[in-house]
């Protein structure tokens, strides 16, 4: 019985996965994607063309400053330069160097990372002291968090194919014919494992590509920090979309009709763009950022944000997996109940406690 149930799933999978790389939608969307990485990678270097605002301190600062393409405001002293920095007015402030280590007779300040741009525009470059140092700057951190907010919000989302194909066998009357041949839940299984292996090769293409555009972008130092947070990322992503992929085909096995579906995918669409304007909106608090870390439905996304920031240490990302991975195990053995006795069901909207109640 055990052979014949992953013969089963092995064959829905292998179908699942023939009829959507078929399709030419599958084929645009990822071309998007990969379009989009690329885009995202080169065009600030492209397009980083405005002037930046820099605060100056005394009369050495504006001998340096004098002439460089920089949006020069001058201030009366150092404490003022750096609130300026602080509350991110200017990007950087130059200012007298108390060490006497600058050959320019200056230094200059910036919040969380070296600004590259402020410091090239000088004839010679001072030191840096960074206010609040970070591995990488609050703006590439914010775009990194939207990119992988972005890729689970894209995946999330993608299980809305196995919705759709449950229903349209529903409403064929195609899965008659298909669970006279397969178990119930082998199907289910097989729907799953076959969206799965798309996504994993997916989400492999662009871990593969990103690199490739990093250095077409001259984002070097941004690789460097970003190749082990997609190490945790990949797994997190696959687990997360297996979790939200069982949530989907129930979704689509508790309607006959496609007209009928969007009454069913409230929830699941809940659990997808909940985590992704969560991480958006709640990224700088360390406090959300904790919490959502070990929610199942949202650590996928969270914990690798984490990670990424340097907020997080290994064995909470590990923690949060396995807190993941259970919950995963739970609910598609749960979801398991509800497809099974909802999918013979072709009469209308299968309420839950109907579909659970149900013995296939």
């Amino acid at each position: 019985m055990a052979t014949s149930f992953f013969s089963a799933t092995r064959l829905v999978a292998e179908r699942e996965i023939k009829s959507f790389v078929r399709l030419k939608g599958f084929w645009i969307g990822f071309g998007f994607l990969l379009v989009g990485l690329f885009a995202v990678a080169i065009l600030p270097t492209v397009l980083d063309g405005g002037r930046d605002a820099v605060a100056g301190v005394g009369p050495a600062a504006s001998k340096v400053l004098d002439g460089a393409d920089l949006d020069v405001r001058q201030v009366g002293d150092v404490a003022a330069a750096e609130q300026l920095v602080r509350s991110e007015e200017v990007k950087a402030a130059v200012v007298p160097d108390g060490t006497g280590q600058s050959a320019t007779g200056v230094r200059v300040i910036a919040l969380d990372g070296r600004p590259t741009k402020v410091v090239a525009a000088l004839s010679t470059a001072p030191p840096v002291d960074l206010l609040d140092p970070a591995d990488a700057g609050r703006d590439v951190q914010m775009v990194v968090i939207q990119v992988f907010a972005l890729l689970f919000l894209v995946f999330g989302m993608g299980g809305v194919a196995i919705a759709q194909s449950t229903v349209t066998e529903k409403q064929t009357r195609v899965v008659e014919i298909l669970v006279a041949t397969v178990p119930v839940r082998a199907l289910l299984a097989g729907k799953i494992v076959g969206h799965a292996v798309l996504t994993i090769a997916q989400a492999a293409v662009l871990v593969l590509a990103a690199p490739i555009a990093l250095k077409i972008g001259k984002q070097d130092q941004l690789l460097t920090l970003l190749v082990p947070a997609l190490g945790w990322f990949i797994p997190f992503l696959c687990l997360g979309f297996v979790l939200l992929a069982a949530i989907w085909a129930v979704a689509g096995s508790l309607v006959s009709r496609q007209e009928d579906l969007g009454s069913t995918m409230g929830l699941v669409m809940l659990l997808v763009f909940g985590p992704y304007i969560g991480v958006l909106i709640g990224s700088e608090n360390e406090t959300v950022m904790t919490v959502m870390s070990y929610v199942p439905f949202s650590s996928a996304l969270a914990m690798p944000v984490r990670m990424f920031t340097g907020a997080a240490q290994a064995w909470e990302a590990v923690l949060a997996l396995g807190v993941l991975a259970g919950a995963v195990v739970l609910i598609v053995l749960l979801a398991s109940r509800l497809y099974s006795g909802s999918l013979l069901q072709t009469r209308g909207k299968v309420a839950l406690a109907k579909a659970w109640a149900k013995m296939d």
